[in-house]
């Protein structure tokens, strides 16, 4: 006989995973929020989030058993009834407080770890400690805290407890609020967790809030995207036009730079380690350098470089990535913990990867994106004069008009070829150095190796805009490898490359322009040979100064016509790509700048 019970079918499927009652909470107050929680494991903390921790800290300290029905206390503390948190229950001695209690139950399908429980006898009290103020409403308190109440009463009742109320203490106002346990709070409660059972199986992202103040205190608006994703449900892109939600503008709901940045790690034979949330870098037991756990993005390790075991456990388990760079700069491979457990976005990017017209449409877009890009940063910097611009843009508009007909990646790659070829043809124009050097006369692009300063520092840039492509696409639970116009190889971050190639010239060219003409680098800080060019460390130094600045640059966004920095950018890009391949949007496109 076929089970036709969803909520049964659910449970077996979660494998008699039994849900947190605050992810419970978390469903009420946004569906989608449980769903990024919860099915994905995302996370990001915010003002909000760091002070509801700091108001947890006492009940979090230990781990509480409850008494039994008949007052017999087992590793429990007995406190009086003036504590700001509980309030005498019955009888003439003080309710037994219990605190940070986990209990749990399989016929319910929910656990929970109460704040505390103040327990007398038979009856028993959960009191949950949020950080703000009281509502003004007429309960005095929110419906998803009335749930998470509701279930922590369920589940103590099932523990042979009488339980037909419970406390909501607001820290910041100092108030206890009473929630009766009513039969109709308690029929909503069961409602919403068979609901939520329900939910924890579905693939796919619930629809965003709209236009709703939740989100702007949300700790995960940015990942969330709510007026972004709206905006490109309802309206199909024009990237000459920027995006709307009802004809209003989009709510920047995340800060425009990052605070976090990465440390870069050069000196050879340095080894890298953790103290009290500080990474230090130390060479010869001496500290050569120091960084807050919180302050970084990112641990580059360019060259000889040593970790410690613990330091790798550490900024694993902070979501820190650890990049591996070789002492010539190529990127080798990244180190990074299992933060996400969605599987599915993988396996939709395996399913467009597969589809050779969708590879196909994807890569002429970003084909056209990255030669609007090059053509703008010629036209902006090379006087409109110049007959041999006016040449290399009708080369590139010829180009470019034959990439929508293109019948394959591999007519495709030509073409692009044929943009760059007439781009790298004026972009010695681009470059005034101060003092004029015969070793900036830059003729043509070439690689593996470079063989000219110029070239030298391209490279080395590219390296560095896919590491940190690689990186975005890998915290969002998407493979790095597996592209759609570059064919995928053993050690070559193929999708990485993909979305990279519109920001070629906007990130990279552009910093290599500004290294060169602010003379950031000199002639001395490069080795020529007769085959190849070498970056010295100051070269190296002084670029990775110009990369970074132009990535922590402000733009503002074409599409959603809000501020923005360019590191930024690249975890949008990263992030809206995913959404593409979950049907989340019903287009992705690229970055040009105007």
């Amino acid at each position: 006989m076929i089970d036709q019970n969803p909520v049964i079918a659910a449970s077996k499927e979660l494998e008699q995973t039994l849900l947190p009652v605050r992810m419970v909470s978390e469903y009420v107050y946004c569906p989608r929020l449980f769903h990024l929680m919860y099915v994905e494991s995302r996370w990001a903390d915010n003002q909000f989030t760091v002070e509801g921790k700091l108001v947890h800290r006492r009940v979090d300290q230990i781990d509480h058993a409850l008494p039994d029905s008949l007052g017999t206390v087992s590793s429990s503390d007995t406190e009086s009834s003036s504590s700001n948190e509980t309030e005498q229950i019955s009888g003439d001695d003080p309710p037994v407080i219990s605190r940070s209690v986990p209990l749990g139950s399989q016929i319910l399908g929910i656990t929970a770890k109460l704040d505390l429980v103040s327990s007398d006898g038979q009856e028993a009290v959960p009191v949950e400690t949020k950080r703000g103020r009281v509502p003004d409403n007429p309960e005095r308190s929110y419906e998803p805290e009335q749930i998470q109440l509701m279930c922590q009463g369920l589940l103590l009742r099932e523990a042979g407890y009488q339980s037909d109320h419970g406390i909501l203490y607001y820290a910041e106002s100092r108030t206890r609020v009473t929630v009766p346990f009513t039969p109709e709070l308690e029929a909503r409660a069961r409602q919403i967790i068979q609901e939520v059972q329900l939910a924890a199986v579905q693939t796919r992202l619930p629809p965003p809030l709209e236009d709703s103040p939740k989100c702007r205190g949300c700790s995960l608006n940015a990942i969330c995207l709510p007026d972004e994703t709206l905006a490109l449900q309802y309206s199909p892109p024009d990237t000459t036009v920027p995006l709307t939600v009802d004809g209003q503008p989009l709510r920047r709901l995340y800060p425009v730079r990052d605070d976090a940045t990465p440390l870069y790690v050069q000196e050879h034979g340095a080894r890298v380690g953790t103290s009290r949330g500080t990474i230090t870098v130390t060479k010869e037991s001496k500290k050569i350098a120091s960084a807050r756990l919180q302050d970084v993005s990112q641990v580059v390790l360019c060259g000889n470089i040593g970790v410690s075991a613990q330091a790798i456990h550490i900024l694993a388990e902070a979501s820190i990535p650890i990049v591996h760079l070789s002492g010539s700069h190529w990127f080798y491979a990244v180190t990074h913990g299992q933060s996400l457990r969605n599987a599915f976005d993988r396996a939709a990017q395996f399913r467009v990867a597969e589809d050779p017209q969708r590879c196909l449409s994807f890569a002429k877009q970003l084909v056209l994106d990255k030669a609007a890009n090059q053509r703008t940063l010629l036209r902006r910097n090379i006087t409109q004069s110049d007959s041999g611009l006016q040449l290399a843009l009708q080369d590139i508009d010829r180009c470019v008009n034959q990439v929508p007909g293109a019948s394959s990646v591999e007519v495709l790659l030509g073409l692009e070829g044929a943009i760059a070829a007439a781009y790298f043809s004026q972009f010695h124009k681009l470059l005034k150095p101060r003092d004029f050097d015969a070793c900036w006369d830059f003729t043509t692009r070439n690689r593996r190796p470079p063989t000219d300063p110029v070239n030298a520092l391209l490279s080395f840039g590219y390296a560095l805009l896919a590491k940190d492509f690689t990186i975005a696409l890998l915290s969002e639970g998407l493979d790095p490898y597996w592209g759609f116009y570059h064919t995928p190889r053993h050690g070559r971050p193929a999708l990485a490359l993909d979305l990279m190639e519109p920001f070629r010239p906007t990130l990279v060219d552009s910093a290599v322009i500004t290294a060169i003409n602010n003379g950031m680098v000199s002639q001395k800080d490069f080795q020529n040979t007769r085959s190849a060019c070498v970056m010295q460390s100051e070269a190296r130094k002084a670029f990775l100064r110009a990369y970074e600045s132009r990535l922590d640059q402000l733009i503002t966004h074409p599409l959603f016509d809000y501020r923005c920095s360019w590191r930024v950018v690249i975890r949008l890009q990263a992030r809206l790509l995913s959404r593409w391949l979950r049907g989340d949007i019903p287009q992705f496109t690229s970055l040009t700048t105007r």
